[in-house]
C-alpha cells in the first residue's frame, strides 16, 4: 500500500517532520488562544442565559460564512505565492499580495452590506425563536463591523504565513484575543465604569478588538522585511493573467468555502428543528471542538509551505513525497487530539455551570462523537490542503462541499424532519459520512493533478 510505504519513509524524514511542527505549531498556538477566548465569550454570554448563548452562535455563523469565503480567496493566492516564493520571483509575490487584498475587501463589503440590511432574516433563517431572533438582531448591528478591520488582518497574516512567518501572527492575535476579553468581561456586565450592555457589548468589543488587531498588523508589515511588501499607492497594480489565473483558482475554493459554511449553518438549522436546547447543545460542542481542531490550522499552513515551495522550484517528487508523509503524519497527531476531544466531554458540565441539564448531556454526547472520529476528520482535511496547496481546487469543492450537499445535508434533513429517531442517533450517522467522504478524498488526491508548478506557468 503506497501510504504504508510513506509511512515508513516519514521516520527517516525527521526533517519534514521538524519542519511541520515549526510551521504548524504558532499557528496552533494563535488559533488555541481564540478558540479559548471563544470559550470564554460563549461562558460570559451562556450567564445571560440559553437565548443569549444561542442568539450569539447563531449570528457568528453568518461571520464564519464571510470570513471562510474571504478565506478561500487568500487560500488561493497563497498557492501562487507559495510557489512564487520557491522560485524566488518577488515581483510576482507583490502583485499576487496585491490582489489578495482587492478581492478580499470586495467580498467583505459584500458581507456586510448583507448583514447590515437583514440581521433579522439572517438569525430566522437557523431558528425561529422571536427571543433568539431578537438578541441576535441586537448582535449582528454591531458586530458586523469587524468585517472591515478583519479585511487587513486576514491578508497579511495569510501572506506572513507562506513565507514562514507565524510567529508575527500569533503575537499580533494574541493581543487582539486579550483585548477582546477584557472588553467582553467589562462591556457584558457593565465593569470598570463600563455600561452594561449584554450581548450587544459582546459585539462591541470584538469590532475594537478587531481594530486594535488590523492597526498592529500593518505596523508589523511596515516594519519587517517581508518579499510581498507593498507601497498603497501600488494597490491595483497587478497583471491581468495573473489575476485570472488566481481567480480561475479561487473560484473553486471560494464557492466551496461558502457551501460549506453555509451547509453547517443549515445543519445547525436541522438539528435546532428539534428545539432551543439542541441549539445550545451544538452550539457548546461547535466552541469546544475548536479547540481541537487547532490540528487542521497548523497543518493548513504546513502543507501550503511544504508543498507549494518545492513546487514552486520545481522538485515535483519531493513535493509528492512531502504530501503523502503528511498524511501520515497527520494521522498520528489525530490520535491525541481525538483523545482529548473525548475525555473534554468530561469536563463541559464543570464549565458551562448555568446551561440546563439536558442541552448539556447533549453536547457531551456530540463531543463523544467527534472525538472517536476525529481521525476520519484530519484524514479528509489533509486530503484536502494537499489538493489545494498544488491548485487542484476543483477536486477540492467536489469532494468537500459537494459530497455535504449531495450526501450528507439530505440524509441529516431527513432524519431531522421525517422520524423520531433520538438526536444523537441522527447525529452519529450525520458525522458517520466521513468515511464515505475520506474514499472519494483520497482518490482526488492519487490522481495527482496536484503535483503541478503553477510559478513556471506564470513567468
Amino acid at each position: 500500500m503506497l501510504l504504508l510505504h510513506y509511512f515508513k519513509e516519514l521516520f527517516k524524514d525527521r526533517q519534514l517532520m521538524k519542519s511541520c511542527v515549526t510551521l504548524a505549531i504558532p499557528i496552533m498556538l494563535q488559533t488555541l488562544v481564540v478558540s479559548s477566548v471563544n470559550l470564554v465569550d460563549n461562558l460570559m454570554v451562556g450567564k445571560l442565559g440559553d437565548v443569549a448563548l444561542s442568539a450569539v452562535v447563531s449570528s457568528n455563523k453568518y461571520y464564519a460564512i464571510i470570513q471562510f469565503v474571504v478565506n478561500a480567496v487568500i487560500a488561493s493566492c497563497s498557492i501562487y505565492l507559495s510557489q512564487f516564493n520557491g522560485a524566488g520571483n518577488i515581483e510576482k509575490m507583490k502583485e499576487t499580495f496585491r490582489f489578495s487584498f482587492i478581492c478580499s475587501y470586495t467580498l467583505l463589503i459584500l458581507g456586510f452590506t448583507l448583514v447590515i440590511v437583514f440581521p433579522s432574516q439572517l438569525i430566522g433563517f437557523i431558528i425561529d425563536d422571536p427571543a433568539v431572533i431578537l438578541e441576535g438582531t441586537n448582535y449582528l448591528k454591531y458586530a458586523c463591523w469587524s468585517y472591515l478591520p478583519m479585511g487587513i488582518s486576514i491578508c497579511i497574516a495569510g501572506s506572513m504565513r507562506v513565507v514562514g512567518d507565524s510567529k508575527s501572527p500569533m503575537m499580533v492575535s494574541i493581543v487582539g484575543i486579550i483585548t477582546n476579553a477584557f472588553l467582553d468581561y467589562a462591556m457584558i456586565f457593565g465593569k470598570f465604569g463600563f455600561p452594561m450592555m449584554g450581548v450587544a457589548g459582546a459585539a462591541l468589543a470584538t469590532v475594537i478588538a478587531r481594530i486594535v488587531e488590523a492597526c498592529l498588523y500593518l505596523v508589523v508589515l511596515k516594519r519587517g522585511e517581508y518579499p510581498f511588501k507593498t507601497k498603497i499607492s501600488e494597490l491595483l497594480k497587478f497583471k491581468k493573467s495573473l489575476a485570472k489565473d488566481i481567480i480561475v483558482k479561487a473560484i473553486p475554493l471560494t464557492i466551496n468555502e461558502f457551501l460549506w459554511q453555509f451547509g453547517m449553518t443549515v445543519l445547525m438549522k436541522a438539528y435546532s428543528s428539534r428545539g432551543t436546547v439542541i441549539n445550545t447543545a451544538y452550539s457548546i460542542q461547535m466552541t469546544i471542538s475548536e479547540i481541537f481542531f487547532i490540528l487542521f490550522s497548523g497543518m493548513a499552513v504546513a502543507s501550503t509551505v511544504l508543498i507549494g515551495t518545492p513546487l514552486g522550484a520545481n522538485r515535483l517528487e519531493e513535493a509528492k513525497g512531502n504530501g503523502y508523509k503528511l498524511i501520515c503524519f497527520s494521522e498520528l497527531l489525530s490520535i491525541v487530539f481525538g483523545a482529548g476531544m473525548f475525555l473534554s466531554s468530561y469536563i463541559v458540565p464543570l464549565i458551562y455551570t448555568t446551561v440546563s441539564n439536558d442541552a448539556m448531556s447533549c453536547a457531551q454526547d456530540f463531543l463523544k462523537t467527534m472525538g472517536l472520529l476525529y481521525w476520519i476528520y484530519m484524514f479528509n482535511v489533509q486530503c484536502y490542503f494537499i489538493l489545494r496547496a498544488g491548485g487542484d481546487t476543483k477536486s477540492t469543492m467536489f469532494m468537500d462541499s459537494g459530497f455535504m450537499w449531495a450526501f450528507n445535508i439530505p440524509l441529516v434533513a431527513v432524519l431531522c424532519y421525517f422520524t423520531d429517531l433520538s438526536i444523537i442517533l441522527v447525529y452519529v450517522i450525520g458525522q458517520c459520512t466521513d468515511l464515505v467522504k475520506a474514499f472519494i478524498a483520497y482518490r482526488m488526491v492519487r490522481k495527482e493533478k496536484w503535483v503541478r508548478n503553477l510559478a513556471i506557468e506564470n513567468q
